[in-house]
């Protein structure tokens, strides 16, 4: 069963200040996927991110983030997932199905590509989604124009290939349900600062451009 009601619930509470009350406090959580791959790369981002969120937007995220699998009906407890991770990912038929009703349902998926996972991500969640196919969203698209502005898309916090960032998005009914940051690696900024020394400035960046994500989920 599609336990669309709680999503329905967390986004009447929203963000505070959009609604004028403060709403309850929930959870967040970590997709744990197969296939071999670090699902559990940048432990310090989650919580780095929680904490930018509760103090920016006013939003009232539990401090510890869930861990929870694909194919667990436990993802219906959480309105926003985060998957990330290097290499490989394996999704079996009830796994992708588990998925799609969650997203179906209401809930958010942010994919981050922490380089390497691109291959791999795109043909699983092709069985999640067969009919839909990732379309790059304009730079006008409401998810880079939350409580920040990005005029041109998700920041380049590494630079890896030296590619330009980009965000991609599945869309089902005419509402975004997954959004994957590529070539960006926003995961990695949203780290403790001692972890990849980046600077002030582009962790900040990171971390505006995941407030947006999570604004977004919850008021869409």
């Amino acid at each position: 069963m599609i336990k669309r009601l709680l999503f329905i619930a967390v986004i009447l509470t929203g963000v505070a200040g959009l609604t004028g009350f403060q709403p309850s406090t929930y959870q967040i959580a970590l997709l744990k996927y197969r296939g071999g791959g670090d699902w559990y790369a940048n432990p310090t981002s989650l919580p780095n991110l929680i904490e930018f969120c509760n103090k920016e937007l006013n939003t009232s995220i539990d401090e510890d983030y869930a861990t929870v699998e694909v194919g667990s009906q436990e993802i219906f407890n959480y309105p926003f997932v985060h998957l990330t991770g290097h290499g490989n990912v394996l999704f079996n038929d009830q796994e992708a199905e588990n998925l799609r009703n969650y997203l179906i349902g209401g809930g958010f998926l942010h994919i981050d590509d922490n380089y390497g996972l691109d291959k791999f991500i795109r043909p699983q969640m092709k069985k999640v989604f067969p009919e839909l196919e990732f379309v790059e969203l304009p730079f006008d698209h409401p998810i880079y124009h939350q409580a920040f502005t990005f005029d041109e898309g998700p920041p380049k916090i590494h630079e890896h290939d030296g590619k330009p960032p980009q965000g991609f998005g599945l869309i089902y009914e005419g509402r975004l349900i997954c959004y994957y940051t590529h070539e960006s690696d926003l995961g990695d900024g949203w780290e403790d600062q001692s972890v990849h020394n980046d600077s002030r400035e582009t962790r900040l960046k990171a971390l505006k451009m995941g407030a947006n994500i999570i604004q977004y989920a919850f008021t869409k």
